[in-house]
């Protein structure tokens, strides 16, 4: 055997590895890669992913609880709480009172949702939403909650659903990532309010799994652009020079790498021209912009953003991350929880509204929520009209929509405290089993070789939720 042949090489020779399957995708390839995963047309094509970092309130925002009022400022029982974990913002406390919301709620479509006040524009697509209020963690810290939701693991270094997603049945878009990601800052965002790259990495998969985030001024993407005195043909010379180099260096050491980082190059060449189209939003309606509303005009917006979601979808791209960071509201939740509202309500509805009025809500999977919720007693003094949550794992909510979902649902359901399921509990495994199986894919088959063992994104758990699919 050759000496030179990587030790990374030399498993990948030397194991049957459901990975290399993969590598078809290096090439645009979709469902080919891993054919025998995908057993079933999917009713989803996409995935558009809006994750609200920091934990909504499910209290406040869709877990109605009316009785709540007739334990205010009273202590939480320890029979509710049980042994469930405190964060170092609330362990101290010496009182753990009971806060019910200062929001009004009501029913709305044809499930009688109950949905807060705050998010008008959301209740009046009532009917377009699946609503789980059972969701639960056993993370109780943001960073790992976060990773633990979008890697299934609460340590870094996994590949995030979306590379999972990109590995497993590549792009439908030629001249795009089959992976983007947007981050907007909220209303009520706070300066410790961090978001980490790894999280739409790809982890131990091919580096072509990654995510590509989107820059809200300058420059969409880091690089893209040629170097002055660098035109298009001159750079086409360049990239079939590198191949031709790469192809000899992979030939003499069969790291499936080189092959990736090729890969690499010549989607970069096609972005150089499809990212300024897809970001260039002259073609535009009045009536669409009106839609989203005033804040699509400004680059950088969540509405902007969800805005550009609809068009990536419109061009194949597979996975679609909107991150709107500011719901961490450990006080002053009724006042920045009211903003951070009117930053996603309007454009959020708009987005479902246009993904359906064009045909394209059936096979897009629309996914709301956060990583955790909060907890039904404040954290620190309850102050007239104002107060604030700390992180709970026990329950939080997650909405989706479109893409072979059951509408017009609610799916279970919480204690008279909205501190623990006692109802069709679904752990963020499951949510994530349900996903991949929306999009045609058996998640304990999605798996790479990886350190001597076989790795999902659901890990050793999972249960598809077969109650809130079509």
């Amino acid at each position: 055997m050759n000496t030179c042949l990587l030790r990374r090489a030399f498993l990948n020779q030397s194991i049957v590895n459901p990975g290399l399957m993969a590598l078809a995708s290096l090439s645009g390839s979709s469902a080919e890669a891993i054919g025998a995963t995908v057993p079933r047309v999917a009713p989803a094509k996409r995935i558009i992913s809006l994750f609200m970092h920091g934990g909504p309130s499910q209290l406040d925002l869709f877990d109605h609880k009316p009785n709540l009022m007739k334990w205010q400022g009273t202590e939480l029982p320890e029979s509710v709480r049980k042994t469930q974990r405190l964060t170092g913002m609330t362990s101290g406390q010496a009182s753990f009172p009971v806060t019910p919301t200062r929001f009004r709620f009501a029913q709305h479509g044809a499930s009688g949702c109950w949905i807060s006040e705050a998010l008008p524009e959301m209740s009046a697509i009532a009917d377009e939403l699946c609503i789980i209020n059972s969701m639960h963690t056993e993370a109780i810290n943001h960073d790992p909650a976060v990773t633990l939701l979008q890697t299934g693991h609460q340590q870094p270094g996994r590949p995030g659903i979306g590379a999972w997603l990109s590995y497993g049945l590549g792009s439908e878009a030629q001249h795009l990532p089959a992976f983007l990601v947007m981050i907007s800052r909220g209303s009520a965002a706070r300066p410790a309010d961090p978001l980490y790259a790894r999280l739409w990495g790809s982890g131990f998969l091919p580096s072509n799994h990654q995510g590509i985030a989107l820059r809200s001024s300058g420059t969409p993407v880091l690089y893209l652009e040629n170097l002055p005195g660098i035109d298009p043909e001159t750079r086409r010379r360049q990239l079939n020079t590198i191949a031709a180099l790469n192809t000899a260096r992979h030939e003499f050491l069969n790291d499936p790498e080189i092959l990736t980082r090729t890969h690499q190059y010549e989607m970069a060449f096609r972005m150089q021209t499809s990212v300024p189209e897809l970001v260039n939003m002259e073609d535009e309606s009045k009536e669409t912009f009106e839609l989203y509303g005033p804040e699509a005009e400004v680059p950088g917006s969540f509405a902007r953003n969800c805005l550009l979601a609809r068009r990536m979808a419109e061009r194949g791209v597979r996975f679609i991350q909107l991150y709107h960071r500011g719901w961490d509201q450990h006080y002053n939740l009724p006042g920045d929880l009211t903003l951070q509202c009117r930053d996603v309500d309007r454009p959020v509805a708009a987005l479902i509204r246009d993904l359906k009025q064009r045909g394209l809500l059936d096979d897009t999977l629309v996914v709301w929520g956060g990583e955790f919720g909060r907890t039904v007693y404040s954290q620190g003094k309850v102050e007239a009209g104002n107060y604030g949550r700390d992180h709970h794992g026990g329950c939080f909510t997650v909405i989706l929509a479109g893409g072979g979902i059951r509408p017009a649902m609610v799916y279970g359901e919480t204690d008279e405290f909205s501190c623990n399921v006692i109802s069709k509990p679904v752990h963020v495994h499951d949510l994530n089993a349900t996903i991949l199986h929306l999009m045609g894919i058996d998640h304990t088959k999605l798996t790479y070789r990886f350190q001597g063992r076989e790795f999902r994104l659901t890990d050793v758990g999972g249960q598809v939720v077969e109650e809130v699919c079509h």
